[in-house]
């Protein structure tokens, strides 16, 4: 059994460290890395940790308000919630932290059996769950329908019927989104977040709020400012899709394995 773990801190010597710790364990996956809240989001809905190391003060978002957003997604789409060991500096946000079910709490600096004693937590927890799965009464309902690799886009007037690698790039406008494909352009009052949900599994990536682009397009990166980037796509048009600071830095490590 592998569990793929993730890191948010934003203190580089305390990433580092906790990462350390966490890929001497042969049990564990280690995820790329948050640095801030806003990218924590960003990286869990392209990985999908089964357990986030999450501190709790950082910039942008802080750590309780990630873990309070991730629950209620998963309380709305009915995916299991990742499991949150929280790691502070202060030990005053304990009961907070178990109020969103954290399997354990660790204070820096890091302290190794106290880092294991959490480790084993998660793992019992997993082979827990296992063991629920696969010996309990529900086990044979846990069996679920091939995802169909077709889409159904509802443009007002007709369904549109799409496969996900047709998808060169989707954009937000102010009243819908729009779809290109090599021979169209497609609006649908869809929201982003719903389409990307419907092309899980497939390579899309959100390198801005208002786009989702399909990484088999990209042609080449290129600097624009501030540490953001440009994506030139590989089409007639060389569309250019800009991908936020935040973004490229996933966007890198993505594209580099």
């Amino acid at each position: 059994m592998k569990i793929r773990a993730m890191i948010a801190e934003d203190e580089r010597l305390a990433r580092e460290e906790l990462a350390y710790l966490i890929q001497e364990r042969e049990d564990f996956i280690l995820c790329p890395s948050a640095e801030n809240g806003r990218q924590l989001l960003e990286l869990y809905h392209q990985y999908r940790p089964d357990v986030i190391f999450l501190d709790i003060e950082m910039p942008l978002m802080s750590g309780m308000e990630v873990a309070r957003e991730l629950v209620a997604l998963a309380n709305k789409t009915g995916e299991r919630t990742p499991l949150f060991v929280f790691t502070t500096a202060y030990d005053e946000y304990a009961i907070e932290a178990f109020g969103v079910e954290a399997v354990d709490y660790l204070l820096k600096p890091y302290d190794i059996e106290r880092l294991n004693m959490a480790i084993t937590r998660v793992l019992k927890h997993f082979l827990l769950e296992r063991d629920k799965l696969s010996n309990g009464p529900s086990a044979q309902m846990s069996f679920q329908p091939p995802r169909s690799s077709k889409l159904l886009i509802d443009d007002g007037e007709k369904v549109v019927v799409l496969t996900p690698d047709v998808i060169q790039y989707a954009m937000r406008t102010e009243r819908f989104i729009e779809i290109y494909t090599p021979k169209e352009k497609i609006q649908t009052r869809m929201t982003l977040q719903e389409l990307e949900e419907k092309v899980k599994g497939f390579p899309f990536f959100r390198p801005h709020r208002s786009y989702l682009v399909n990484l088999d397009y990209i042609n080449e990166i290129t600097p624009w400012f501030n540490g953001a980037y440009n994506i030139i796509l590989k089409n007639k048009e060389k569309t250019k899709i800009p991908v936020s600071r935040t973004a490229a830095k996933t966007l890198f490590a993505i594209l580099k394995q």
